[in-house]
Protein backbone atom coordinates (compact mmCIF):
# COMPACT_ATOMS: atom_id res chain seq x y z
CA UNK A 1 0.00 0.00 0.00
CA UNK A 2 1.47 3.33 -1.11
CA UNK A 3 0.38 6.26 1.04
CA UNK A 4 -1.04 9.24 -0.78
CA UNK A 5 -2.06 12.13 1.48
CA UNK A 6 -4.17 13.85 -1.17
CA UNK A 7 -6.06 10.65 -1.96
CA UNK A 8 -6.70 9.90 1.70
CA UNK A 9 -7.83 13.46 2.42
CA UNK A 10 -10.44 13.16 -0.34
CA UNK A 11 -12.15 10.24 1.38
CA UNK A 12 -15.50 10.90 2.98
CA UNK A 13 -15.15 11.71 6.68
CA UNK A 14 -16.51 9.00 8.97
CA UNK A 15 -16.46 11.32 11.99
CA UNK A 16 -18.77 14.19 11.12
CA UNK A 17 -18.17 17.79 12.10
CA UNK A 18 -20.25 19.35 14.83
CA UNK A 19 -18.97 17.23 17.70
CA UNK A 20 -18.03 18.94 20.94
CA UNK A 21 -14.35 18.03 21.29
CA UNK A 22 -12.09 20.88 22.42
CA UNK A 23 -9.98 22.87 19.99
CA UNK A 24 -6.50 21.37 19.96
CA UNK A 25 -7.75 17.96 21.16
CA UNK A 26 -5.89 14.88 19.95
CA UNK A 27 -8.78 12.43 20.30
CA UNK A 28 -10.67 13.67 17.24
CA UNK A 29 -7.52 13.63 15.11
CA UNK A 30 -6.84 10.07 16.24
CA UNK A 31 -10.35 8.88 15.34
CA UNK A 32 -10.40 10.61 11.95
CA UNK A 33 -6.97 9.20 11.11
CA UNK A 34 -7.86 5.65 12.08
CA UNK A 35 -11.25 5.61 10.33
CA UNK A 36 -9.74 7.10 7.19
CA UNK A 37 -7.63 3.93 6.91
CA UNK A 38 -10.79 1.92 6.19
CA UNK A 39 -11.36 0.97 2.58
CA UNK A 40 -14.39 2.88 1.19
CA UNK A 41 -16.35 -0.30 0.47
CA UNK A 42 -16.08 -1.55 4.06
CA UNK A 43 -18.40 -0.61 6.90
CA UNK A 44 -17.43 -0.32 10.54
CA UNK A 45 -18.89 -0.76 13.96
CA UNK A 46 -17.33 1.79 16.32
CA UNK A 47 -17.33 0.93 20.00
CA UNK A 48 -16.45 3.73 22.40
CA UNK A 49 -15.71 3.41 26.10
CA UNK A 50 -17.09 6.16 28.31
CA UNK A 51 -14.63 9.03 27.93
CA UNK A 52 -14.34 12.63 26.80
CA UNK A 53 -14.39 11.28 23.23
CA UNK A 54 -17.68 9.50 23.90
CA UNK A 55 -19.48 12.37 25.61
CA UNK A 56 -18.30 14.78 22.90
CA UNK A 57 -19.38 12.67 19.91
CA UNK A 58 -22.59 11.11 21.22
CA UNK A 59 -25.75 12.46 22.80
CA UNK A 60 -28.67 10.06 22.53
CA UNK A 61 -30.11 9.63 19.96
CA UNK A 62 -27.46 11.50 17.94
CA UNK A 63 -23.87 10.58 17.12
CA UNK A 64 -21.10 12.19 15.07
CA UNK A 65 -20.14 8.83 13.53
CA UNK A 66 -21.22 7.94 10.01
CA UNK A 67 -20.78 4.23 10.86
CA UNK A 68 -22.66 2.09 13.38
CA UNK A 69 -21.87 3.17 16.93
CA UNK A 70 -22.05 1.52 20.36
CA UNK A 71 -21.44 3.36 23.62
CA UNK A 72 -20.07 0.92 26.18
CA UNK A 73 -19.28 1.35 29.85
CA UNK A 74 -15.90 2.64 30.97
CA UNK A 75 -14.48 -0.81 31.59
CA UNK A 76 -15.82 -3.06 28.84
CA UNK A 77 -15.28 -1.58 25.37
CA UNK A 78 -13.08 -4.53 24.35
CA UNK A 79 -15.64 -7.05 25.62
CA UNK A 80 -18.41 -5.24 23.74
CA UNK A 81 -16.38 -5.28 20.52
CA UNK A 82 -15.61 -8.98 21.01
CA UNK A 83 -19.29 -9.81 21.49
CA UNK A 84 -20.44 -7.88 18.44
CA UNK A 85 -17.67 -9.38 16.30
CA UNK A 86 -18.70 -12.89 17.40
CA UNK A 87 -22.36 -12.21 16.57
CA UNK A 88 -21.35 -10.83 13.17
CA UNK A 89 -19.38 -13.96 12.30
CA UNK A 90 -22.36 -16.14 13.23
CA UNK A 91 -24.80 -14.04 11.17
CA UNK A 92 -22.38 -13.90 8.24
CA UNK A 93 -22.05 -17.69 8.28
CA UNK A 94 -25.84 -18.03 8.13
CA UNK A 95 -26.07 -15.60 5.24
CA UNK A 96 -28.02 -13.01 7.23
CA UNK A 97 -25.37 -10.28 6.79
CA UNK A 98 -23.90 -9.49 3.38
CA UNK A 99 -21.78 -6.39 4.03
CA UNK A 100 -18.18 -6.48 5.25
CA UNK A 101 -17.81 -4.93 8.70
CA UNK A 102 -14.71 -4.03 10.68
CA UNK A 103 -14.84 -3.65 14.45
CA UNK A 104 -12.94 -0.77 16.01
CA UNK A 105 -12.99 0.09 19.71
CA UNK A 106 -11.76 3.42 21.05
CA UNK A 107 -10.84 4.06 24.67
CA UNK A 108 -8.81 6.65 26.53
CA UNK A 109 -5.94 5.70 28.81
CA UNK A 110 -8.26 5.57 31.82
CA UNK A 111 -10.50 3.05 30.07
CA UNK A 112 -7.56 1.12 28.63
CA UNK A 113 -4.46 1.27 30.86
CA UNK A 114 -6.59 1.08 34.02
CA UNK A 115 -10.30 0.28 34.22
CA UNK A 116 -10.61 -1.65 30.95
CA UNK A 117 -7.35 -3.62 31.05
CA UNK A 118 -8.96 -6.89 32.17
CA UNK A 119 -11.58 -6.69 29.42
CA UNK A 120 -8.90 -5.86 26.84
CA UNK A 121 -6.70 -8.73 27.97
CA UNK A 122 -9.55 -11.21 27.53
CA UNK A 123 -10.38 -9.99 24.02
CA UNK A 124 -6.71 -10.18 23.03
CA UNK A 125 -6.29 -13.69 24.40
CA UNK A 126 -9.39 -14.90 22.50
CA UNK A 127 -8.00 -13.18 19.39
CA UNK A 128 -11.26 -11.69 18.12
CA UNK A 129 -11.00 -10.07 14.70
CA UNK A 130 -11.05 -6.48 15.91
CA UNK A 131 -8.90 -3.43 16.57
CA UNK A 132 -8.60 -1.69 19.91
CA UNK A 133 -7.33 1.90 19.71
CA UNK A 134 -6.14 3.66 22.84
CA UNK A 135 -6.10 7.42 22.40
CA UNK A 136 -3.59 8.13 25.14
CA UNK A 137 -3.93 11.60 26.66
CA UNK A 138 -2.22 10.49 29.88
CA UNK A 139 -4.92 11.23 32.49
CA UNK A 140 -8.65 11.03 33.22
CA UNK A 141 -9.38 14.23 31.32
CA UNK A 142 -13.17 13.88 31.15
CA UNK A 143 -13.66 13.81 34.92
CA UNK A 144 -11.16 16.40 36.07
CA UNK A 145 -7.58 15.57 34.98
CA UNK A 146 -6.96 12.86 37.60
CA UNK A 147 -3.77 10.82 37.19
CA UNK A 148 -3.88 7.41 35.52
CA UNK A 149 -1.23 4.71 35.21
CA UNK A 150 -0.43 6.33 31.85
CA UNK A 151 0.38 9.70 33.43
CA UNK A 152 4.15 10.35 33.23
CA UNK A 153 6.26 10.72 36.33
CA UNK A 154 6.34 14.29 37.72
CA UNK A 155 3.27 15.38 35.73
CA UNK A 156 0.95 17.68 37.66
CA UNK A 157 -2.56 16.18 37.88
CA UNK A 158 -5.43 16.96 40.25
CA UNK A 159 -4.84 13.75 42.24
CA UNK A 160 -1.05 14.04 42.12
CA UNK A 161 -0.50 17.81 42.42
CA UNK A 162 3.01 19.22 42.31
CA UNK A 163 3.78 20.98 45.59
CA UNK A 164 5.83 20.83 48.75
CA UNK A 165 4.85 17.21 49.50
CA UNK A 166 4.87 15.60 46.04
CA UNK A 167 6.73 16.68 42.86
CA UNK A 168 3.76 15.60 40.76
CA UNK A 169 2.99 11.94 40.05
CA UNK A 170 5.65 9.78 41.82
CA UNK A 171 5.44 6.73 39.51
CA UNK A 172 6.60 6.18 35.94
CA UNK A 173 4.16 5.61 33.08
CA UNK A 174 2.93 2.05 32.51
CA UNK A 175 4.29 0.44 29.32
CA UNK A 176 0.95 -0.74 27.96
CA UNK A 177 2.19 -1.40 24.42
CA UNK A 178 4.60 -4.05 25.74
CA UNK A 179 1.89 -5.54 27.96
CA UNK A 180 -0.40 -5.94 24.94
CA UNK A 181 2.45 -7.40 22.85
CA UNK A 182 2.98 -10.04 25.54
CA UNK A 183 -0.46 -11.43 24.65
CA UNK A 184 0.90 -12.53 21.27
CA UNK A 185 -1.38 -10.30 19.23
CA UNK A 186 -0.74 -10.39 15.47
CA UNK A 187 -0.20 -6.63 15.21
CA UNK A 188 0.60 -4.05 17.89
CA UNK A 189 1.84 -0.53 17.20
CA UNK A 190 2.62 2.78 18.82
CA UNK A 191 2.08 5.91 16.76
CA UNK A 192 1.34 9.64 16.82
CA UNK A 193 0.12 12.24 14.34
CA UNK A 194 3.23 13.80 12.88
CA UNK A 195 4.12 15.10 9.45
CA UNK A 196 1.68 13.97 6.78
CA UNK A 197 0.03 11.33 9.03
CA UNK A 198 1.70 8.49 7.10
CA UNK A 199 2.78 6.58 10.21
CA UNK A 200 -0.69 6.68 11.75
CA UNK A 201 -2.43 5.79 8.50
CA UNK A 202 -0.23 2.83 7.60
CA UNK A 203 -0.40 1.36 11.09
CA UNK A 204 -4.16 1.81 11.28
CA UNK A 205 -4.59 0.08 7.93
CA UNK A 206 -2.40 -2.82 9.05
CA UNK A 207 -4.28 -3.14 12.32
CA UNK A 208 -7.69 -3.12 10.60
CA UNK A 209 -6.78 -5.55 7.82
CA UNK A 210 -4.60 -8.00 9.75
CA UNK A 211 -6.78 -10.84 10.99
CA UNK A 212 -7.03 -11.15 14.76
CA UNK A 213 -7.10 -8.90 17.81
CA UNK A 214 -4.84 -5.94 17.07
CA UNK A 215 -3.92 -2.84 19.04
CA UNK A 216 -2.90 0.76 18.37
CA UNK A 217 -1.58 3.09 21.06
CA UNK A 218 -1.85 6.66 19.78
CA UNK A 219 -0.41 9.61 21.67
CA UNK A 220 -3.29 12.10 21.78
CA UNK A 221 -2.38 15.38 23.49
CA UNK A 222 -5.00 17.20 25.58
CA UNK A 223 -4.80 21.02 25.78
CA UNK A 224 -6.64 21.24 29.12
CA UNK A 225 -4.69 18.52 30.91
CA UNK A 226 -1.29 19.14 29.34
CA UNK A 227 -1.80 22.92 29.33
CA UNK A 228 -0.41 23.92 25.96
CA UNK A 229 -1.57 26.44 23.37
CA UNK A 230 -4.11 24.74 21.11
CA UNK A 231 -2.18 25.63 17.96
CA UNK A 232 0.86 23.74 19.29
CA UNK A 233 -0.62 20.24 19.15
CA UNK A 234 1.38 19.18 16.06
CA UNK A 235 4.60 20.52 17.58
CA UNK A 236 3.90 18.75 20.88
CA UNK A 237 3.42 15.46 19.02
CA UNK A 238 6.59 16.01 17.00
CA UNK A 239 8.66 16.73 20.10
CA UNK A 240 7.33 13.62 21.85
CA UNK A 241 8.71 11.57 18.95
CA UNK A 242 11.96 13.49 18.41
CA UNK A 243 12.89 13.28 22.11
CA UNK A 244 12.01 9.55 22.15
CA UNK A 245 9.48 10.13 24.90
CA UNK A 246 7.02 8.41 22.53
CA UNK A 247 8.89 6.16 20.08
CA UNK A 248 7.20 5.00 16.90
CA UNK A 249 7.38 1.24 16.42
CA UNK A 250 5.34 -1.83 15.55
CA UNK A 251 5.31 -5.47 16.57
CA UNK A 252 4.21 -7.96 13.91
CA UNK A 253 3.85 -11.54 15.10
CA UNK A 254 6.24 -10.84 17.95
CA UNK A 255 8.90 -9.08 15.83
CA UNK A 256 9.73 -5.51 16.91
CA UNK A 257 10.49 -2.88 14.27
CA UNK A 258 11.19 0.83 14.56
CA UNK A 259 9.19 2.85 12.08
CA UNK A 260 11.01 6.11 12.80
CA UNK A 261 14.35 6.93 14.36
CA UNK A 262 15.27 10.58 15.01
CA UNK A 263 18.34 11.78 13.12
CA UNK A 264 19.31 13.71 16.23
CA UNK A 265 17.60 12.77 19.48
CA UNK A 266 16.47 15.97 21.20
CA UNK A 267 16.77 16.54 24.96
CA UNK A 268 13.59 15.66 26.83
CA UNK A 269 13.23 19.16 28.28
CA UNK A 270 12.21 20.46 24.84
CA UNK A 271 9.07 18.32 25.07
CA UNK A 272 8.43 19.14 28.74
CA UNK A 273 8.91 22.90 28.46
CA UNK A 274 5.87 23.49 26.23
CA UNK A 275 3.44 21.99 28.76
CA UNK A 276 2.10 23.62 31.90
CA UNK A 277 1.78 20.25 33.65
CA UNK A 278 5.59 20.13 33.84
CA UNK A 279 6.23 23.82 34.62
CA UNK A 280 7.34 23.07 38.20
CA UNK A 281 10.25 21.05 36.80
CA UNK A 282 11.86 24.25 35.52
CA UNK A 283 11.94 26.03 38.86
CA UNK A 284 15.26 26.49 40.68
CA UNK A 285 16.21 23.34 42.56
CA UNK A 286 14.07 21.05 40.40
CA UNK A 287 16.78 20.19 37.89
CA UNK A 288 16.96 16.65 39.29
CA UNK A 289 13.49 15.93 37.91
CA UNK A 290 14.57 16.71 34.36
CA UNK A 291 17.75 14.67 34.82
CA UNK A 292 15.82 11.64 36.09
CA UNK A 293 13.28 11.96 33.30
CA UNK A 294 16.06 12.10 30.71
CA UNK A 295 17.70 8.98 32.16
CA UNK A 296 14.39 7.12 32.18
CA UNK A 297 13.70 8.03 28.54
CA UNK A 298 17.26 7.10 27.51
CA UNK A 299 17.05 3.72 29.24
CA UNK A 300 13.67 2.91 27.67
CA UNK A 301 14.93 3.98 24.23
CA UNK A 302 18.03 1.77 24.46
CA UNK A 303 15.91 -1.17 25.59
CA UNK A 304 13.59 -0.66 22.61
CA UNK A 305 16.51 -0.47 20.18
CA UNK A 306 17.76 -3.79 21.53
CA UNK A 307 14.37 -5.37 20.76
CA UNK A 308 14.15 -3.99 17.24
CA UNK A 309 15.84 -5.37 14.17
CA UNK A 310 17.69 -2.35 12.86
Amino acid sequence: MTYNLKKEAEKKERLAGGHRLCAGCGAGITVRGVLRALEPEDKAVVINATSCLEVSTFMYPYTAYEDSFIHSAFENAAATAAGVETAYRALKKRGKVKDNFKFIAFGGDGGTYDIGLQSLSGALERNHDMVYVCYDNEAYMNTGIQRSSSTPRFANATTSPAGSVLPGKPQNKKDLTSIVAAHGSPYVAQTAFIGNMKDLHEKAHKAIYTEGANFLNVLSPCPRGWRYNVEDIAEISRLAVETCVWPLYEIENGVYRLTYEPKKKLPVEEFLRKQGRFSHMFKPGAEWMIEETQKYVDDKWEALLAKCSR
